[in-house]
């Protein structure tokens, strides 16, 4: 084995040459950013670190973000739950993703603001993750409040490959990927399958996950481009979280069901188009997305007899696109680097609903819209070399969103617009080449549903309803260091802080809306990652935070805030054909209450996986929760009402638990 650095794209790989066969392999924590980053806290993932991470669910390629947690409270076909910087982002609400310039956060969306499922993303097809945390790019828009990250698809997948793996629970999935060379490019094909019952006792999930991405890349106009259509079909029975009360009771098991007819089913198809040139860098998409979700948290609390399942709708066509131009002058011998930009998203909702049902049939409509949400963006962001150690950054945005919403009650129906100018600067000083030192501060914002910002009546209990701004901006900074070792070490140690305006959010489970007070966060966050030598390699991630509402009360805690989150691991290339990867993932106790006296017990879950390699085949292991831990992917506190009940419901810790111990052999054929 020998490694190399590539200094024309920042990007350390490692060269296995196993018979003929030569595989590329990035790893983007061993990528130097030093030069080049504006933060402490950005970073570059890569598909060597996928590749070796035991993970149950594919979202969990976010948790290579240092600091990020991501869980599960119901179907294995719903969006994860997301938590970082002290957020309980639910599925996304203020980290904002994308996939080759393509949004993956829904606004206005039937089950929550921003909501970020990551089911139509095959792994194995991503060559990188580029992930902020903090807001302080001028590019970062709507839900960057706490970070962003972008996805992207590979140019030049490391092999073809056939993969095959099997599981505990008929687990079961099948991956292609191949491509094909045409003139002046090349044609890029991956399919996946995904079969899954999980381990609940009284529902079979019944998974049944199709993925298929075509992908064209070449040169074309002088330039780069890239062509991509995706397809995604989804459909699932869910286990949904459950009440404490009724497992102490021997009414179901940890791993039972109340309702045993929840689940859904999803689908999201797009096309986009990637062009960059010299100097001018554009992309243009369409998505067609499709969700319907059956859920029930509170059981016979408002309908004693038929029960609170419901069932949420979302039927939507996103387009639009982006257009950036770099360039360059020089003020009194300084050169500065220029990004002028614009962007441009329309949400064209068909239908957004939610219904109360039983057994998947409907009963009654609580509301039902369509949403016509654009937004409109501008840009501009330039970096001053003031000296050769020291480098300063300036940028400027300017949002406006439009919406119309036509409800099925008129009283709701109208028009809303906001706008906003955020401003961010950035210091990097290089105290040798090794070492730098960074201070950010940036604003941001996230969008709140459009239905909030027009409603009048509450759709069940029929009184007047607040409306809510339609932006709601942030305001953050860090300080940080980060020392490079191209050979040894990789350090990162930030300290941070974040106010958000208001957390007035939409609540599309009760379709009405929330309000809540202005808040504030500060933290401190450390990562490091050692290489031994070429075959053993040690990483460590921490992450604390104080979270609180800006209110004079002791009511002031953020009900679903983490103070801690922390991971650790060792990757050992036994041999050239033998490779090993442990992981340790801590959740530290969540806040639950307002008043902070209820709190989840912490989550601490043991991966690992072990693989052996030969020319044209590999053959891999996975042992996800090692000890068979019983702890909780999610606690909730809230009021729920079992049959037999007092009316009023009974107040408890709703949990969802992480899934048993489970066993996955992976059979790759590699061309």
């Amino acid at each position: 084995m020998r490694t190399f650095l590539i200094l024309s794209g920042s990007l350390f790989c490692s060269t296995n040459v196993l018979a003929n066969i030569e595989e590329i392999t990035i790893y983007g924590h061993r990528t130097g950013l030093i030069g080049e980053a504006i933060s402490a806290s950005s970073g570059v993932i890569g598909q060597g670190e996928i590749e070796n991470r035991p993970m149950l669910r594919s979202a969990e390629m976010l948790e290579l973000i240092p600091g990020m947690a991501v869980t599960q409270h119901s179907g294995s076909g719903k969006a994860n739950q997301y938590f970082i910087r002290g957020f309980n982002l639910d599925h996304g609400t203020d980290f904002a993703t994308s996939i080759d310039g393509m949004p993956i956060n829904m606004r206005s969306h039937g089950h929550g603001q921003g909501y970020t499922d990551l089911n139509f993303i095959i792994p194995e097809t991503i060559s990188t993750i580029d992930y902020q945390k903090g807001a302080y790019g001028a590019a970062q828009g709507d839900f960057s409040t706490a970070g962003s990250a972008e996805f992207n698809l590979a140019d030049n997948p490391k092999h073809q490959q056939l993969d095959f793996t099997i599981g505990e629970d008929n687990y079961q999935r099948v991956m292609a990927l191949g491509s094909i060379g045409i003139a002046n490019g090349k044609i890029i094909i991956a399919g996946e399958w995904q079969g899954y019952d999980g381990p609940w006792q009284d529902i079979n999930e019944d998974v049944d996950k199709k993925n298929a991405l075509v992908r064209y890349v070449g040169k074309a106009w002088d330039g780069d481009l890239s062509v991509t259509a995706m397809a995604y079909d989804n459909s699932w029975n869910s286990a949904d979280q459950i009440p404490q009360r009724a497992v102490e009771q021997s009414i179901i098991s940890a791993l039972g069901s109340l309702d045993t007819t929840v689940g859904g089913s999803s689908s999201r198809y797009s096309l986009s188009a990637n062009w960059q040139g010299q100097h001018i860098k554009a992309n243009a998409y369409v998505i067609n997305y499709d969700m319907d979700l059956f859920s029930n948290f509170s059981y016979f609390l408002n309908d004693p007899i038929n029960g609170d399942q419901f069932q949420q709708v979302d039927s939507r066509t996103i387009s639009g696109g982006a257009l950036s131009y770099q360039f360059a002058d020089t003020l009194a011998d300084m050169l500065i680097q220029h990004t002028v930009g614009v962007e441009y998203r329309r949400d064209d909702i068909d239908q957004v609903g939610l219904y109360n049902t039983k057994q998947r049939q409907r009963l009654s409509t609580v509301r039902e819209d369509a949403v016509d949400e654009a937004s409109y963006s501008a840009y501009w962001q330039s970096q001053v070399n003031l000296s050769q150690a020291l480098e300063a950054t300036f940028g400027v945005r300017y949002d406006y969103f439009d919406a119309d919403v036509d409800s099925n009650n008129s009283i709701n129906s109208g028009s809303a617009d906001d706008d906003l100018v955020s401003f961010k600067a950035s210091l990097n000083y290089l105290f040798n080449d090794n070492l730098a030192g960074y201070a950010n501060w940036g604003q941001s914002y996230h969008s709140n549903d459009a239905r909030g910002a027009t409603i009048k009546q509450d759709p069940v209990t029929l009184e007047s309803a607040d409306k809510v701004d339609l932006l709601v901006q942030s305001n953050g900074a860090e300080l940080g260091l980060r020392y490079f070792d191209h050979q040894r070490f990789n350090l990162s140690a930030a300290l941070w802080w974040l106010s958000l305006d208001s957390e007035l959010l939409f609540v599309g489970d009760a379709g009405n809306t929330e309000a809540s007070d202005a808040s504030k966060r500060y933290g401190l966050e450390l990562s490091a990652y050692y290489w031994l030598n070429d075959a053993l390699s040690l990483d460590a991630e921490a992450s604390f935070t104080h979270s609180r509402l800006d209110i004079d009360s002791n009511d002031d805690r953020i009900e679903g805030a983490v103070p801690v989150v922390a991971s650790t691991g060792i990757n050992w290339h036994i041999t050239q054909q033998w490779q090993s990867s442990l992981r340790v993932r801590h959740i530290g106790k969540r806040i639950l209450s307002s008043d902070g006296d209820k709190r989840s017990e912490p989550l601490t879950v043991i991966n690992g996986l072990v693989s052996y390699q030969q020319t044209h085949w590999k053959v891999g292991l996975e042992l996800l929760n090692i000890f068979d831990s019983t702890d909780h992917d999610i606690d909730y506190f809230y009021t729920s009402r079992l049959a037999g009940e007092p009316i009023e419901g009974v107040e408890d810790n709703h949990f969802h638990p992480i899934e048993p111990r489970t066993l996955r052999l992976n059979f790759s054929l590699l061309f």
